[in-house]
């Protein structure tokens, strides 16, 4: 089964806490109350984004974290590069001379095309998007109409 980790998922829900109000610092622990998950945890991403350059931190009294960019300008591809490492479907994909039969193996074109699939679509969420905020007015919709998936499965 395919699946990201809890932690990435619970990155996901801290960062979309942080995209309401991008401009705001905010507390590890401020952070930890507003999304119900365990202080510790918080504290360990919020180290893990920033080290990704998806968070600046400032110290002091008055310091926390905020996002390093808008909220649109962050993709999910980012996030889950930042706590899972590059998506990689299978071995193959990961890197030549990761996989011992890729000297004859007749699958991994279409390993290859998947994963490419699977990366585009995590490039096309934006934090954004995942936080529910208003959508940017010259971006296309994320999921076509109705209608046009209907003919589209209808006319492949």
């Amino acid at each position: 089964m395919l699946r990201i980790s809890k932690l990435t998922d619970y990155a996901s829900v801290v960062l979309a806490s942080l995209a309401e109000q991008p401009e705001q610092l905010r507390t590890a622990a401020a952070l930890a109350e507003r999304t119900g998950i365990a202080a510790p945890t918080v504290s360990k991403l919020l180290k893990q984004l920033h080290r990704a350059g998806i968070l600046i931190s400032t110290r002091g009294l008055h310091g926390g974290y905020q996002l390093a960019r808008l909220p649109a300008q962050i993709t999910l591809a980012a996030v889950v590069d930042a706590l899972e490492g590059p998506v990689a479907l299978t071995e193959c994909v990961a890197g030549a001379g990761q996989c011992g039969i890729e000297h004859n193996c007749r699958v991994s074109r279409v390993w290859l095309r998947l994963n490419l699939a699977m990366r585009r679509a995590l490039s096309e969420v934006t934090l954004a998007e995942l936080a529910g905020l208003p959508p940017d007015p010259g971006r296309p919709p994320l999921t076509p109409p109705r209608s046009s998936i209907e003919h589209e499965a209808r006319n492949p």
